[in-house]
């Protein structure tokens, strides 16, 4: 069957040039988002590295201790020498008193040491050149706030939604993915990136969830560099890979009269939820005939 499109390997140099400018552009871009994680949420326990703990702590909070200490102890460890952070959690643990702030001298390892970052120029981080911004710190690390998750939420679905838009737009141009996966391909990502925000909030309040993070991000990294690399290949190197490469054996495959696994997966899943159907309609006649009359009763009580 012709395809209704252009594949990628037909377009014009110049539109390969624009789509590939993009792709290598929003590339770097991922690459670069990737590297600030691990050097903000990364730091979070004090060691490089993404973990559990690291989710926990910047979103439900380290419970056990305060803010301040929570930033010593992690992100901003290498910012302070190992005393100045000692001095600064002992002021803290004793009550963060403005007299003993200066008196022991925290003033001056926070003029030295912090307030070259966080001063009034600097926005949407505390401005430390004031006594007020600091002690709110000291209370209790209850991880993000839900005005800074409804901000950052809002930015992420709009600006990441986006870029998945332009290179699902891209993808979509691919002539050796078939159109059942090439939909799964193009929706994945927006799925994953709703689960992950989501998961912000469910680690917010719980952190169990703080692994659905993790998850999440994954989902959404797997599914962004399939669309990448099989454009990239498609659009450059489509005769090399998939005709004399090691791609042929996938196009072998996918126009195999026999049914894949996922093919045969896909299949039992539609059958059980034909099966599904009936017993959804039987214990949604029991919950309102039997059950929800019971409890309407308890509640009037």
């Amino acid at each position: 069957m012709t395809p209704k499109y252009t594949p990628l390997k037909d377009h014009d140099t110049p539109i390969k040039v624009l789509f590939t400018g993009y792709l290598c552009t929003v590339g770097i871009g991922y690459f670069f988002a990737l590297m600030q994680i691990l050097f903000t949420h990364g730091m979070a326990d004090g060691q490089f590295g993404l973990s559990v703990d690291d989710i926990v702590y910047s979103y439900y909070g380290n419970r056990s201790g305060t803010v301040l200490e929570t930033k010593l102890n992690g992100s901003m460890k290498d910012n302070a020498s190992a005393q100045e952070r000692f001095d600064i959690i002992k002021w803290v643990r004793d009550g963060a008193d403005i007299d003993d702030y200066k008196d022991d001298g925290i003033d001056k390892i926070i003029e030295a040491r912090c307030v070259m970052c966080h001063n009034e120029s600097a926005s949407g981080i505390p401005n430390f050149k004031e006594f007020e911004p600091l002690k709110a710190l000291t209370s209790q690390d209850e991880g993000a706030t839900f005005a800074s998750l409804t901000r950052v939420s809002h930015i992420h679905l709009f600006g990441i939604s986006f870029i998945f838009m332009f290179v699902g737009l891209i993808f979509s141009f691919a002539e050796t993915t078939t159109n059942q996966y090439k939909c799964i391909a193009i929706g994945m990502p927006y799925a994953f990136l709703i689960a992950d925000i989501l998961s912000w909030w469910l680690t917010k309040v719980h952190p169990m969830f703080a692994w659905l993070v993790i998850f999440a991000g994954m989902g959404m990294g797997v599914s962004f560099m399939f669309m990448w690399v099989t454009s990239i290949l498609e659009m450059w190197l489509f005769k090399p890979v998939f005709l004399n490469g090691i791609g042929s054996k996938y196009l072998e495959w996918r126009d195999s009269p026999d049914a894949s696994a996922v093919d045969r997966l896909l299949l039992a899943l539609k059958a059980l939820a034909a099966q599904a159907k009936p017993l959804a309609a039987f214990v949604t006649e029991q919950w309102l005939t039997r059950a929800w009359p019971i409890i309407k009763g308890w509640l009037k009580k």
